[in-house]
């Protein structure tokens, strides 16, 4: 694979659908059934007055996030809790630094976190000699085969049981026809070592409570819980959106995040911190430090027409449904996140050259906008970041020129009728060689059959 990046979009989601079927298969059987339990679980409440709650909250913490920040830090602060602000990831990897510095941290264990994905952490403190071990078993299987995450919520979906079963034979001795539990266990047995070595915890945040500077992580193995409780220090890495006004609005998101990613009622184990250990409690770290990280945020939300895109709450929902997704996984996308809410954020916080063409990996079906849980206009907003490519200059020549043309012909009824006809006259392998915005749909497409007369003639007459 190439160095990941969203450039290399088009070439790497080609050679995954040419070379490496088994992972597009492993994609679309596991997202089906993301989405069916979804949809199962959403039939089981009043979903779409939970989803406009939902996007009413997060609207209005987004509209006065100055604010509920401030509020945050006081009541983190009361807490015990060490606030730190990082406007992008090397301040964040500043405070690390000092973190891992003044503990003399060498080895690390991490939860599951999507932004410390988005920074690149585990190269960071690698590069300064702690060793890092991701504890969630989906992360801890594509550590070992030294691969990055290809879902927002089942890192390891391209992967198949046989996959898992070679590997884990390889790295931890099981049979190579162990079943699921077997492996489970292995990683367990190994991870217990791992987390009773470590001298650092590290996670992400799935929401931060304004009101009482609480932080609540979401998970079903266990992990997350060992990770920020067993060692003596634990930093977590909190995005500036993740904020929620009120301790009674956890409720909600936590049921309604569960159902959106996985089915759930509620995930198996939530955690939700307040600060260090106290003197009179048994466990629990020294010290905890929170990282509220910009890194790009603040200039989406100040996008009038983008900003909607930080509602996320990072269920994956979306990406279940994308059938764009289905065909790649999110490799192909060549950031931490992919999928349609990729292609939405990476134009924000990446900028908007450096994310293209992820913005045109979409079939515009809507899907996404309908099973989002605080209800983005992701097909709205991918329209967006495309005209402002086209106003940019960031399409290819060939394909703007194809589009000037097309749309001069489109307001001239005759030439339009006209062409019509003449282009059924092409061969088609030479119109998808001769024209490119034909070519990229054909290179991974049969030719379709023509149909006998113009759909005109057929609208003329009557279609039966």
């Amino acid at each position: 694979m190439a160095d990941p990046t969203p450039r290399n979009y088009l070439t790497e989601s080609a050679s995954i659908i040419r070379n490496h079927p088994e992972m597009s298969q492993s994609v679309q059987e596991s997202s089906r059934s993301f989405d069916q339990r979804r949809a199962d679980a959403y039939d089981q409440v009043d979903s779409q007055a939970w989803r406009t709650w939902a996007k009413a909250v997060k609207t209005h913490t987004l509209s006065n996030l100055d604010r509920y920040l401030e509020e945050a830090e006081a009541h983190l602060i009361q807490n015990g809790v060490h606030v730190h602000w990082a406007e992008d990831g090397q301040e964040a990897f500043t405070v690390l630094e000092s973190v891992v510095a003044a503990h003399g941290v060498k080895r690390a264990v991490k939860a599951k976190s999507m932004l410390t994905e988005e920074l690149g952490l585990n190269r960071f403190l690698e590069g300064l000699g702690v060793g890092i071990r991701e504890t969630d078993l989906g992360e801890y299987i594509i550590q070992l085969l030294g691969e990055g995450p290809s879902h927002i919520v089942a890192p390891a979906i391209h992967r198949s049981l046989t996959d898992c079963q070679a590997l884990f034979h390889r790295e931890l001795g099981t049979p190579l026809d162990a079943d699921p539990d077997q492996l489970a266990a292995a990683a367990r047995a190994a991870l217990r070592e791992e987390f009773l070595s470590a001298d650092l915890g590290v996670s992400g945040g799935n929401f931060l409570v304004a009101e009482t500077g609480t932080l609540a992580l979401v998970e079903n193995e266990g992990n997350i819980r060992l990770s920020t409780s067993l060692p003596r220090v634990h930093v977590a890495f909190v995005g500036i959106e993740k904020l929620i006004p009120r301790l009674e609005d956890l409720s909600g998101f936590l049921q309604l995040v569960a159902r959106a990613a996985t089915g759930q009622p509620i995930g198996t184990f939530v955690s939700l911190i307040q600060g260090p250990r106290k003197a009179d409690e048994p466990d629990g770290p020294e010290e905890v430090h929170v990282v509220l990280v910009d890194n790009g945020r603040s200039r989406l939300l100040a996008e009038e027409a983008a900003w909607e895109a930080l509602r996320c709450i990072r269920c994956g929902a979306c990406l279940n449904v994308c059938p764009v997704f289905r065909q790649t996984g999110g490799h192909a996308y060549g950031w931490a996140y992919s999928g349609p809410i990729g292609a939405i954020l990476a134009p924000g916080l990446l900028g908007l050259e450096a994310a293209m063409p992820l913005p045109y990996a979409s079939t515009l079906c809507g899907a996404c906008a309908d099973v989002c849980p605080v209800e983005i206009p992701i097909p709205d907003l991918i329209l967006l970041w495309r005209e402002r490519a086209v106003r940019d200059g960031l399409v290819p020549r060939a394909e703007r020129f194809a589009m000037r043309v097309f749309g001069q012909a489109a307001k001239r009824p005759g030439l339009f009728s006209a062409s019509g006809g003449l282009l059924r006259k092409v061969p088609l392998d030479f119109g998808s060689k001769a024209l490119p915005v034909l070519s990229a749909w054909t290179e991974t497409r049969g030719s379709l059959p023509r149909s006998p007369r113009l759909f005109r003639d057929l609208w003329k007459d009557g279609i039966k």
